[in-house]
């Protein structure tokens, strides 16, 4: 058994005339065994894989197992993060083993209890830790820290593809995004390497926004575990829109529900329309030259052109702009001439570019052109409903809005 049991009551003690409590502390012991210190159960514990002070696979369950009589009564399995491991136990108590997967590179510490035929309880703590993994997920997130407008994307990008949608449930449940106000949103696979995460509505201003991982060491599939990854902090400006009517042919800049600036514009004209529905600006250059064969047209065909342009607004990786257009002036207000861009004058760009921010949203409307596309030109994600936004997400896809783990917590889906 590896330990002494507990004595017994002397009978003498039964026969004496005095009451029950003074009885016991006479006799010096105690009846109950829970009372006593817990035995050293080492020698009736084994840790298979473990107690041989090899590292462990990490693929394969713990067992413990009770031997000489005792049976178990308790097993808690952590890691050095205080994460849990599920396991259960015979009905007998002769073995527990693990149900939930074990991390690589990780170092556990379980802690057993046991109880012997008297019901004396026993105790084993057993350390160990487990091999690394042969292959690695890392996740780079997106944008760098920094402040951006109301309207920027999180994305998140894998090493590794990821399809199996089980395996995918198992790299979004690591992907925590935190704000301050808390809001409601979302991840959303756009392939099998990349996930991008907005709420249900624009980002409040003057957010504060968290983005990390705990996918390090934990199990996707097959051979494949996390890997270590950088957080990123994030906050939002003033909510800045610029909403351009392309049929109107003006623009109106708006910072915080008030309008700054009403803009006469040009935008695409037959044949090049502009592109309807939300953008969100990807970056500014204070000079770009614009050639025509960049987006197809042949040189010394009747619509190249090759042109130096100032105060260019990104909002497509394709080459659309909010730009200084000072050759069309004529026609700012009044026509739409360009190949696709929103030309306005020098100064009005000018004054465009100095007020506007990466992540802040430029909506068209009125254009005879396509809707924006949600993902392969920039950040049109906004122009997908929500509730088809949802369904891109391998934690909530299918169920009804508010039932899901990931409304409970909102926007830290729960491990």
């Amino acid at each position: 058994m590896g330990h002494t049991p507990r004595s017994q009551a002397v009978p003498l003690c039964a026969l004496l005339l005095v009451s029950l409590a003074p009885v016991f502390a006479a006799c010096g012991g105690s009846s109950n065994p829970l009372a006593d210190k817990p035995y050293d159960a080492t020698d009736q514990v084994r840790l298979a894989g473990a107690d041989s002070g090899r590292k462990a696979d990490p693929s394969k369950p713990l067992e413990v197992t009770a031997s000489g009589g005792d049976r178990i009564t308790d097993v808690t399995a952590t890691d050095a993060a205080g994460r849990y491991v599920k396991g259960e136990l015979a009905p007998d108590g002769s073995r527990w083993h693990s149900t939930g997967a074990l991390a690589a590179g990780a170092h556990y510490t379980v802690r057993v209890s046991t109880e012997d035929e008297d019901g004396a309880q026993g105790r084993r703590t057993i350390g160990f830790d487990t091999n690394p993994a042969d292959r690695l997920l890392r996740v780079a997130f997106g944008p760098q820290n920094g402040t951006y407008g109301v309207g920027q994307p999180i994305t998140a990008e894998l090493s590794e593809p990821v399809q199996d949608p089980v395996a995918r449930a198992v790299v979004e449940r690591t992907l925590h995004v935190e704000s301050e106000p808390a809001t409601q949103g979302a991840w959303h696979w756009v392939d099998n390497r990349t996930l991008h995460y907005r709420p249900a509505e624009y980002w409040p201003a003057h957010a504060t926004i968290d983005v990390h991982a705990t996918l390090d060491g934990i199990k996707v599939g097959g051979g494949l575990y996390g890997g270590p990854s950088k957080p990123v902090r994030l906050t939002t400006g003033d909510r800045v829109e610029a909403v351009t009517d392309a049929a109107g042919h003006y623009m109106t800049v708006m910072k915080n529900g008030e309008t700054l600036r009403t803009i006469p514009v040009t935008t695409g004209k037959p044949g090049y329309a502009t592109r309807n529905g939300v953008k969100v600006i990807l970056g500014r250059e204070s000079f770009v030259r614009m050639r025509g064969t960049s987006i197809g047209i042949a040189e010394g065909s009747d619509d190249a052109y090759d042109l130096p342009v100032y105060w260019a607004t990104r909002v497509t990786w394709s080459g659309e702009y909010v730009h200084a257009a000072p050759w069309s002036e004529g026609s700012q207000g009044m026509d739409n001439v360009s190949h696709g861009c929103t030309g306005m004058s020098t100064a009005n760009a000018k004054w465009f570019f100095d007020n506007v921010r990466v992540g802040d949203i430029v909506k068209v409307v009125g254009s005879a052109g396509a809707t924006m596309t949600p993902f392969d030109n920039g950040f049109g994600d906004w122009n997908m409903p929500w509730k088809q936004w949802r369904e891109g997400s391998a934690l909530v896809a299918g169920k009804r809005e508010g039932t899901g783990p990931a409304d409970v917590a909102r926007l830290r889906p729960e491990l």
